[in-house]
Order: C-alpha cells, then structure tokens, then sequence
C-alpha cells in the first residue's frame, strides 16, 4: 500500500468515525433537550400547585378574619375547586416524573 493509499484510508476512517460521533452527539443532545423540558414542565407545575396553595391560604384567611369562621370545609367550594385542581396537577407531575426516570438513554 502507498503513502497517498494509507493517507487516503485515514481520513476515510476519520470521516466515518467524525460523522458516527456527530450522529451520537446530536442524539444525546436531542435526548438531554427532551430530558430538559420535561423538567421545566414539572418546574413549572410546581409553579402552579404553590400558587394555588396560597390562594387556598388566602381564602382561609378570608373565612377567618373576614367572614368570622371558626372553621372551615373541605368540601367549601372556594376549597373543593383548589383542591380538584392540585389533584390534576399532582397527576401531571407524577406521569412527568415517570416519564423522565423511565426515559431510555442516547
């Protein structure tokens, strides 16, 4: 085999080894993408469940002070619809979860 030969083999390997690294790399990222939005989705659920904790706090502060309770119920609607909706969000939250600990990796 000549010089020019060898050289020649060379960088064909280096090509197919360079364009086997570019496809594994874009998939790890592709993969690292989709691993990233799945936590800003559960971030920003998170999000949504503190927000609607303190709303439930506000309206319990309202039947307190405001409206003279000396409790109040669950089942309240003002309480019955903040409670429904952290539920949802729970689900939400816990099938992101899953989905991110079962992911197959790149």
């Amino acid at each position: 085999m000549t010089f020019s030969e060898r050289m020649k083999d060379l960088l064909e390997q280096g090509w197919s080894a360079s364009k086997e690294f570019a496809v594994k790399a874009g998939a790890k990222a592709q993969d690292l993408g989709e691993r990233g939005l799945l936590m800003w989705d559960i971030k920003q659920l998170e999000n949504q469940a503190q927000k609607l904790i303190s709303r439930m706090g506000n309206e319990a502060y309202i039947a307190f002070t405001e409206h003279n309770q000396a409790s109040i119920e669950r089942e309240a609607v003002e309480f019955r619809t903040i409670l429904d909706e952290l539920a949802v969000i729970k689900e939400q939250i816990e099938k992101k979860e899953y989905e991110l600990k079962n992911r197959p990796s790149a």
